[in-house]
């Protein structure tokens, strides 16, 4: 295939974005790629690496669809399905415009409740208020964590516990089950279609919309949560700060948990952490208390990752503790309070 004249359709999705990339040059491409899942990047490198080099025609005509696929993308933002035909077909055609809306058609059908995440979140509020809960978990489970921590907050206290318990509790959902969720947007916010089972929500997914709730929010649901299923919301509380957060403390407050902490704790905590996190915490403490630290930590030699995290636990239940007291306060996405 080295020189001569590739035809694009043959091609895979993966290589057409691949040519895509290197036309853009390394700069561009690096930017790309920062948007892009740690999956996707490893794919578009290898498909990179592979590839044997290819005819000027091919590669024009791949850009040429590339550029085609964006434009179309824009014209459908702007004015919808019906506006981006009429556009694509006075630009290049009947048969180009046909063939670029399917295979828009065909990306985003991959992506379930794609077109959701690009919606306020107010009016997928109204779109699903009064949804049974499991309805209005499996939405939320699909969209970006700030837009679904929106409409946590807008639901009344007792759905807010009920969606976010379903969620955390989610698994795998069926193409079926999917499919009529997606219906019951479709005439509102035209959602979109799946054919493959799909993982969605679990503990992870609950912990990033409660992180970004505001504070009233969190407790509610996690109060309620302790009375009926402690296991689950003990594993959420867990999740909800983790040890290296702690740099998104001020120095006070990091002076205020380091008080509060034994010593050999924090030695062990220390020994699987980033510069960051150590210089961080190293910064707030006395010099004597710097180096007796550090030389413990040499002194300690190898240690099992379980003794660490379980050291960097006990310190995060103090943060919490101290969190919860109103001595120190831990960061939050929707908060809007302002601390004097």
């Amino acid at each position: 295939m080295d020189g001569q004249a590739v035809n694009p359709r043959i091609l895979r999705g993966v290589q057409k974005a691949a040519v895509v990339l290197v036309s853009l040059g390394a700069e561009a491409s690096a930017k790309i790629m920062k948007h892009l899942s740690d999956d996707e990047v490893e794919r578009l490198t290898l498909s990179i690496a592979e590839f044997p080099r290819i005819s000027m025609e091919t590669r024009e005509g791949i850009i040429e669809e590339f550029a085609r696929m964006c434009a179309a993308s824009g014209y459908i933002a702007e004015g919808g399905i019906a506006y981006a035909k009429e556009v694509l077909e006075r630009a290049f055609g009947p048969q180009k415009a046909s063939e670029t809306l399917e295979k828009l058609a065909a990306y985003s059908r991959m992506q379930p409740f794609s077109f959701a995440r690009k919606t306020d979140p107010n009016q997928l509020f109204n779109f699903i208020q009064g949804e049974h809960p499991q309805t209005i978990a499996l939405i939320m489970a699909h969209l970006e964590s700030e837009q679904a921590a929106d409409i946590l907050s807008a639901l009344s206290s007792e759905d807010q516990t009920e969606v976010a318990r379903r969620i955390a509790q989610m698994e795998r959902t069926s193409p079926e089950v999917l499919e009529e969720v997606e219906r019951l947007l479709e005439t509102r916010v035209s959602s979109l279609m799946t054919r493959t089972y799909t993982t969605v929500g679990g503990v992870e997914s609950a912990v990033n919309i409660l992180n970004h709730v505001d504070r009233t929010t969190e407790k509610t649901i996690l109060d309620t949560l302790f009375t009926d299923d402690p296991e689950l919301a003990e594993e959420i509380k867990k999740r909800m700060f983790v040890f290296e957060d702690i740099v998104t403390l001020d120095d006070r407050a990091i002076q205020l948990v380091l008080r509060e902490v034994d010593s050999r704790d924090l030695v062990f905590a220390l020994k699987a952490v980033s510069d960051e996190v150590k210089g961080r915490i190293l910064k707030n403490v006395s010099s004597r208390a710097r180096e007796m630290i550090l030389e413990e930590m040499d002194l300690l030699g190898p240690v099992r990752i379980k003794e660490v995290e379980e050291a960097q636990q006990r310190i995060v239940s103090v943060i919490r503790r101290l969190d919860e007291a109103g001595q120190i306060v831990i960061a939050r996405g929707g908060e809007g309070e302002i601390i004097v």
